[in-house]
């Protein structure tokens, strides 16, 4: 069960005492809690693909080098590529049954409309309910707009200038005051049409074109209704699990909570002391209850691994004056969602519940990974066949107390396709290095987040590199509020010897993937073997890839729920 956008400081059991997670917290008492449980990225989807894949992002191409960091339409060429291997895929291939009920937002087309090339069923997954894309504050009237907003208003901008010019020197060529060509005239017509059509019809029709839901490979609804989306995909969920409780089976319960915007279900509606934010994290808590109260009823719990966890940290820029808050909370940590390494951006939280085979209350403070779950359910469904290179480990030694480390020594942080932080955890020893290579320049200067931009930036003036790099022992100092010196730490030297020794090792592993000979910037460049996903010429909006329910481009359709 995974949470999109969640804050590690959102939940009780990780410190929280004024927001109501009893079923989160209860799921963490009866099964075992990891406290340093990290993203592979710090945005959505290149964290789900490292999540996925169990292999960080840049590996499949999902790596972005300029602005754009995420998918931003559905009807976009980029996504999770076919050549690549997903958890689920492999248990499928062991005899499992495989589900999807939720947010995939790693692409649907690659070449036509219905190649579903990235859909969930070409990637391991035997059903799929839920969002190809996401949940974002276009898909509700009202909310505004977060997709290419600076690039939309340009845009209306042009066509505003072009139709006033059109129609000024329609009235004085119609008044006779100069002699103004025809041609003229209808070359700016045209040119106001284009504007218009530009501007319109992939940015104005924006909740008819990502806000879908998807059956397997049909579209069902377009656009969705979002008010009811939560218990739907709830009632998606549970009915898997009740239809496959007696074989094996993998579900994947990707919540839309707790993305903007927010849910507003009466049910939960100005009952928590969180307002808006707050009352939805309640919601995701009773989901949760509920998922687990539908294993419990089977009899299945103890046959049964649950996984709980959030794709990244909270999002501290998005507020307004009527909602306030409308982000997550990440605790003591630095940082947040798309801010590169710093801690509060990545570490999440990581519960495992399975009652008769992993110890109740058990709590594990190393280093672990989103990645870890790919070769965990690998060992898990005794699958034994070779498999590429891969940046997880089976986390069941430490779930189950055989194994007292981690096996995560180096640990490395992408912003984007740039190696931003190397975290290091020396052996027999409690602390935890981490090394920043460069950090995102907090806008405005002084603030805790990039509120001028809405997120931070991965690449250029947006960041600022470091030389000698900021070291932080994360043991001493998890709020990374204290650089360490030479003055101050006796193996700092050593510290900057290690992690460049690691980050060469690292980049002979990405040979014929993604790899950088760039020493300044730590950047990661394609190169031979992986296609980027995540370019301008893959991420806009292609009409002939849209999904569409009906003729294209008369798109619509209500999910029957009778």
């Amino acid at each position: 069960m995974m949470v999109d956008d969640l804050g590690i400081g959102d939940v009780g059991c990780y410190g929280n005492d004024t927001i109501r997670t009893p079923n989160i917290d209860r799921l963490a008492s009866e099964g075992v809690k990891l406290t340093q449980h990290i993203a592979a990225a710090p945005l959505c989807t290149p964290s789900r693909s490292a999540f996925m894949t169990g292999r960080y992002a840049l590996r499949s191409g999902m790596g972005s080098t300029g602005r754009v960091q995420v998918l931003l339409f559905l009807a976009g060429s980029g996504g999770l590529p076919p050549s690549e291997t997903t958890f689920a895929k492999r248990v499928q291939q062991q005899g499992y049954t495989t589900g999807l009920v939720g947010k995939w937002h790693l692409g649907v087309n690659c070449e036509y409309r219905g190649d579903h090339c990235h859909h969930p069923n070409q990637h391991g997954f035997s059903y799929f309910y839920g969002l190809p894309f996401t949940l974002f504050n276009d898909c509700v009237p009202g909310e505004g707009h977060d997709v290419l907003a600076d690039l939309q208003e340009t845009l209306q901008h042009l066509m505003m200038v072009l139709g006033v010019g059109l129609v000024t020197l329609v009235c004085v060529r119609l008044c006779g005051l100069f002699e103004v060509s025809l041609w003229l005239l209808v070359l700016l017509f045209f040119l106001c049409i284009l504007a218009t059509a530009v501007w319109y019809v992939p940015f104005m029709l924006l909740p008819t074109w990502n806000c879908i839901i998807m059956r397997n490979q049909e579209v069902i609804e377009q656009p969705m209704t979002v008010e009811t989306l939560p218990q739907r995909l709830l009632g998606e969920a549970q009915n898997f699990i009740k239809r496959n409780a007696d074989h094996p089976f993998l579900l994947f319960f990707s919540l839309a909570h707790i993305h903007t915007p927010l849910f507003k279900t009466p049910a939960f509606a100005g009952k928590s002391r969180h307002g808006r934010y707050g009352d939805n994290l309640e919601e995701v808590d009773w989901i949760i209850g509920k998922v687990t109260e539908t294993m419990d009823s089977l009899g299945i719990a103890n046959n049964t691994l649950m996984y709980f966890t959030s794709d990244h940290g909270g999002h501290l820029e998005v507020s307004d004056l009527q909602t306030g808050q409308k982000g997550g909370w990440n605790g003591i940590y630095k940082g947040g969602k798309a801010m590169g390494g710093w801690e509060g951006g990545i570490r999440v939280p990581g519960i495992f519940r399975w009652p008769g085979r992993l110890a109740a209350g058990k709590v594990v403070d190393e280093p672990t990974s989103l990645m870890d779950l790919y070769p965990t359910l690998k060992y898990l469904a005794k699958d034994t066949q070779p498999d590429r290179e891969l940046d997880g480990y089976n986390l069941m030694p430490l779930l189950e107390g055989k194994a007292a480390r981690s096996e995560h020594e180096f640990m490395f942080h992408y912003c984007g396709i740039y190696l931003n932080a190397v975290r290091w955890h020396p052996p027999g020893s409690d602390s935890i290095f981490k090394v920043h290579f460069f950090t995102p320049n907090f806008s405005p200067p002084g603030a805790g987040g990039c509120y001028e931009t809405g997120v931070c930036l991965c690449h250029g003036e947006h960041v600022t590199h470091h030389t000698p790099p900021l070291v932080y022992d994360l043991f001493h100092d998890p709020s990374e509020s204290h650089p360490l010196t030479p003055d101050t730490e006796p193996r700092f030297a050593k510290i900057l010897a290690q992690t460049a020794k690691a980050v060469e090792r690292h980049k002979s592993t990405l040979t014929n993937e993604q790899a950088s000979d760039d020493a300044h910037s730590h950047a990661s460049t394609a190169a031979q073997g992986v296609e980027g996903q995540m370019t301008w010429n893959k991420i806009l909006w292609r009409p002939w890839l849209q999904p569409c329910c009906g003729t294209f481009p008369f798109c619509g359709c209500k999910e029957d729920t009778a």
